[in-house]
């Protein structure tokens, strides 16, 4: 074993929240949204449970054996993911959403953005991977 380096590893919570939305972009009228966005593009919007996946990736502590304690990734998390969003109206709610249509993908970037601002070491941040549902899946690495 490696004595001069402490190992690193990858460190993932999980959590769900609900919220609805409707697929519409500013950028586009409301006939080229319709034919862009379907069904999700209904006047009343629609609702999912979210999964987020949070994964940090850096060194293992010595001393304390973690990457970062799970109960103050939680905090991070109820206050990037959780507050903002759970319940909530996406599009009429979120400031970030009224510029751009909240797709799956913008949301995992804002999730993304939310956790660098709330975390002390946002450098740990590796991955914020969201489900809309069980076969729409979307994962961010600050790209």
């Amino acid at each position: 074993m490696d004595e001069v380096r402490n190992p690193k590893a990858y460190q993932t919570r999980r959590i769900t929240f609900s919220a609805c939305h409707r697929l519409h972009s500013p950028h586009l009228s409301d006939e080229e949204n319709k034919n862009v966005f379907g069904k999700c593009n209904h006047v009343n919007g629609h609702g999912h449970n979210y999964i987020v996946k949070v994964t940090l990736f850096g060194e293992i502590h010595p001393k304390t054996g973690m990457i970062m304690n799970m109960t103050e990734l939680k905090k991070f998390m109820e206050e990037a993911i959780m507050k903002p969003m759970d319940h909530k109206n996406l599009d009429k709610d979120v400031e970030y959403f009224v510029t751009r249509p909240s797709t799956t993908e913008n949301l995992t970037v804002f999730i993304w953005r939310q956790m660098k601002r709330v975390m002390h070491q946002p450098e740990l941040l590796y991955e914020v991977e969201v489900y809309e549902t069980e076969n729409n899946i979307v994962k961010y690495r600050g790209e």
